[in-house]
């Protein structure tokens, strides 16, 4: 999914499957827009974070176009904009920032919760490419988080991926879950909404992702277990955001995540 074709300079060509829903994957776009910025990278420096706004729904039948523009380059700090095309237009737009490695104090203020394992709870995931298991907390459970309607899952690729000092491994990985850390927002901005449900248990309200944010905090490898720990912090001018912290099994915090989602009660 990563292996983007290279269709001239600072341009790549990348596809994807189709989805149960039809249309492309959010994450899937975020995830090869960071892989494009990372290839026009020099050697050293390490994606931290990237910002998306997504523009227009994807098209499955046809292959996305990543036009990567080199904003900056410093000794520290290297900055890309990503434009992702179809042939309707652009239909997304992401900035990227990657940083070289530096040595400094490491403090953790964000404690992971203690929730039902993964073995114990049943993989719901609508793609082959990853696993996804929806947990709750366990009754000695004492981390809260501000917001509402709040949405955990354990979360993998099932297959195995390169190991660390690999060539392209950190980026690799940071892809992986980039894809990943699409797939809980909305359902987490819906279950904080008062009226988000049908009598029968159905959702209401359809969801559109706007835009999409990530922090990468510390290494860390996709083909784990990961805890994706969701809450809803707002509602009002039908767009609800979305704020996730992503742990490894130890606990470590290694990414925090924000989107907001616009919900709209279809029309009939």
């Amino acid at each position: 999914m990563f292996e983007l074709v290279n269709h001239g300079p600072d341009t790549f060509v990348g596809t994807g499957p189709r989805y149960p829903w039809g249309g492309l994957y959010g994450g899937q776009i975020v995830a090869q827009a960071l892989r494009a910025a990372a290839l026009t990278v020099d050697e050293g420096f390490r994606a931290h974070s990237i910002r998306a706004y997504f523009i227009r729904r994807g098209d499955h039948q046809e292959p996305v176009r990543y036009e990567v523009d080199r904003i900056r380059n410093g000794r520290s700090f290297v900055t890309r904009r990503v434009v992702a095309r179809q042939a309707i237009g652009a239909i997304l737009n992401a900035e990227c920032s990657f940083q070289k490695p530096e040595s400094s104090l490491d403090v953790q203020t964000i404690q992971a919760p203690s929730v039902t394992p993964p073995d114990d709870v049943e993989n719901t995931a609508f793609s082959g490419d990853f696993d996804r298991r929806f947990t709750e907390p366990t009754a000695d459970n004492i981390v809260e988080r501000d917001g509402e309607g709040r949405v955990m899952a354990w979360m993998r690729v099932p297959h195995e991926l390169p190991e660390s000092g690999a060539p392209d491994a950190d980026i690799i990985q940071q892809c992986w879950l980039a894809f990943l850390s699409d797939d809980l927002a909305t359902d987490t901005v819906r279950s904080a909404h008062s009226q988000y449900r049908t009598d029968d248990g159905e959702p209401r309200y359809s969801g559109v992702s706007l835009d999409h944010t990530i922090w990468f905090h510390r290494p860390f490898r996709t083909d784990v277990w990961q805890l994706h720990d969701f809450s809803c912090h707002h509602f009002t001018g039908s767009r609800g955001l979305a704020v996730g912290h992503v742990f490894q099994p130890d606990g470590t915090h290694i990414a925090t995540v924000s989107q907001e989602v616009l919900l709209r009660e279809p029309k009939d």
